[in-house]
Order: C-alpha cells, then structure tokens, then sequence
C-alpha cells in the first residue's frame, strides 16, 4: 500500500489537501461560532445543536435533488462554487440583528451546497490518487481533519472568549474563500465523469441503483446510523460545558485523528474489514460515563478514547468503492456523504430535543445506546447471509 510520502509526490494531491484544511478550519471555527452565538441568544440547546449541525441535516435533501451534479458538473467548478456559497452562507449571520429564523435557513442553504461538495471532492480524489492509494489518501485527509479540526476548535474556543462569535464567523468566511482560491488554482480543469445534465430524476435513478444492492445498503447504514448518533453527542458539548466546549471538539479531534492512523496506515487491508465492528462499539461505549457528568478534564479524555472508533469508516468506505460502478463513483460517494451528514444533523435535534427534556449528560448516554444497539443489529444483519464483495453491482 502506497505512503503517504508517494501521495504528495502526486501533483494535484497537495493543492486538494491544502484546500481541504482550510475548508475544515472553516467549518470547525464558523460552527463553533454560530452555535455559541444562538445558544447566548436564545438558551435553546436544542437551536445552538441545530445551529452547528443543521448543513447536515440539509445534506439528505441535496442528496436527493441535487447529488447527479457530482459526476455531471466538472469537479473543479463544482467545488469551487460550493466553497463560494458556503462562505456567503457563513458571513450573513454575521450581520447585526439577525434573526434566528433567517440564521438557520441559511444554514440550510449551506447543507444542500455541501451534499454536491462532498460528491464532487470525494469524485475527485478517486481521479487525482492511484486506485491502491485510496483508502491511505483518505486516512491522510482524516487525520488532516482531525489536526485542523484540533486547532479550530482550540484557536475558535480561544478566540470566542476574546471576541465576538460574529467575528469568528466572519474570519470563517475568509477562510472558506481562501479554499475556493485554492480548488480554482490549483486543481486541473478536468470533464464531468458522467455524460448528461444534472437533474432531481437522473438523482433520484441513481440513488435507486445504488439502494438496489443489499451489500450497499448495509454498508451506507453502517457508515450513517452508529457514527451520525454518536455526533449527536459531540453536538450537546456546548450545553453540557459552554466554558469547555472548545476542549471537548479538540480531544475527540485528537481521538478521531489517532483512529484513523492506526487504520488508515497501521493495520494491514486483511485486517482492517474485521475491525469495524470493534471500532463501532468503542466509538458509543464511553459516553455511557456521561449520564455521571464528569468534570471537564475526564469528559476530554472520555471522548478521545471514543472517536478512535471513527476509523472504522475507512475500511467501510473501501468497501463501497469496491461495490460501486466507476463511473458512478462521485454519485455513490457523495451520497454516503451526504447520508452521514443528514444522520449527523438528525442525531444533534434528536440529543438537543433529549437534552431539553432531561439533561445534557443523560441525554449523551441514551444516544450512544442507541449506537451501541444500531451497531449489534447491522452486525446480526451483515452475518445472516454473506455476499461475495462486488458480487452484486
């Protein structure tokens, strides 16, 4: 399996990464932001929750109207453009008196863009890098997520109590420009992967054929369910300590970060596909300790050792390349994208809606049994009839 070294001799790999960690720098800090900024004007864990999550929950939509523009629109012009919105849809709260109903609508905008973001990108990266050198590019990326992810939260959580959350929205803003600027120059102009016009009907037959396959749909479940409920956690971080919430994001950024280089470069391809389900149960058994609401420092450190269990979505990702047509790659992938973000966004109302009713520590316990039991059906699931890898296309 390639390193990560021969990745970065790769001409185009190094301007897609660099474009990738401002884009997360962008995310991370303007999401702290904006929630920090509901929550002190409203109260509502609930709206702070939606407020950070909810491009996620949009995702879903995007995935169904919009996601055949992965493989129909260049990527390069697709994801610029995306960039370019995300960025408006970011500075516009900034604005002073807001209301809170416009703030999440145009965090809704900024879903449906990011479900075509991920197609296109993740499309991308399966033309930019070797087909062996998949799974250690997106390791390579994961764990650049997780250190930027690290950094953004440290530096936005810092910044927060220095200056205003629109302050912090504005310099995320500039942040998602400066991606764009980096997609624009430094990626090649390359044609879409699939002939025809982007449509809600060519969307929609796409996404039946890939639904059609039941090797695919348990995969998508298992990349969705476990992992999108345990973000409903990390989206109660702000209700739970608003003073720690930036040290929170940062440990399970280091966890996540951990967890995809032991996977990711590690642990040998034999090996890896046996580790998901290990993983899966590690990523939800810690935050049952949170129904005892342990002090920050604990809290930290109980949610690193959890998001280790994130890398087991790199063996499940290679999974579904090698179920899914080449020319449909972008569609497929970005569909698994735009899934796990509509989960993410879906868990975070669901944790916020439990936290309001109970608190925020118990309702992190009960969504993480949800995972823990998500996980030991599609376990039950995948073991009751086996099916050849690619057997079914």
């Amino acid at each position: 399996m390639p390193g990560y070294r021969h990745l970065f001799r790769t001409r185009e790999f190094t301007p897609f990464f660099l474009a990738a960690a401002t884009r997360t720098a962008a995310q991370t800090m303007g999401g702290l932001a904006l929630g920090t900024l509901v929550y002190r004007s409203t109260d509502s864990p609930l709206l702070s929750a939606i407020s950070m999550f909810g491009p996620q929950l949009a995702q879903m939509l995007g995935a169904i109207l919009l996601m055949s523009a992965a493989d129909r629109v260049p990527p390069r012009a697709a994801l610029t453009a995306t960039q370019l919105t995300t960025a408006a849809t970011t500075a516009l709260p900034a604005l002073p008196g807001t209301p809170t109903a416009a703030i999440l609508l145009l965090v809704f905008v900024q879903g449906l863009a990011a479900s075509v973001d991920g197609g296109a990108r993740w499309g991308l990266l399966t033309e930019i890098t070797p087909k062996d050198a998949y799974v250690t590019a997106r390791s390579a990326l994961n764990m650049l997520a997780g250190l930027t992810q690290t950094a953004g939260y440290a530096t936005a959580g810092a910044l927060l109590t220095v200056v205003t959350p629109e302050t912090c929205l504005l310099l995320s803003s500039a942040l998602s420009v400066s991606s764009a600027l980096t997609t624009r120059l430094g990626l090649t102009a390359r044609p879409q992967r699939t002939a025809g016009r982007p449509s809600p009907a060519a969307t929609w037959r796409t996404n039946a054929l890939l639904w059609s396959s039941r090797p695919r749909r348990l995969t998508y479940l298992g990349l969705w369910l476990p992992n999108g409920l345990i973000v409903g956690c990390e989206s109660l971080y702000v209700a739970y300590d608003p003073d720690a919430a930036g040290t929170l994001f940062a440990g399970a950024a280091l966890g996540m970060l951990a967890g995809d280089l032991t996977v990711g470069r590690l642990v040998p391809a034999a090996v890896r596909s046996r580790l998901v389900v290990p993983l899966l149960l590690l990523l939800a058994a810690p935050y049952l300790l949170f129904f005892l609401h342990p002090p920050a420092p604990v809290a930290a450190v109980t949610v690193a050792v959890a998001s280790i269990g994130f890398g087991a979505s790199l063996a499940q990702q290679h999974r579904l390349l090698t179920l899914t047509p080449p020319h449909l790659t972008g569609h497929a992938l970005g569909l698994q994208s735009a899934g796990t973000m509509t989960l993410q966004g879906v868990s975070a109302a669901l944790a916020g809606a439990g936290a309001q009713a109970v608190s925020p520590g118990a309702a992190m316990t009960g969504m993480a049994m949800l995972s823990l039991g998500v996980t030991g059906g599609l376990a039950w699931a995948g073991s009751r009839r086996p099916v050849p890898v690619g057997a079914d296309r």
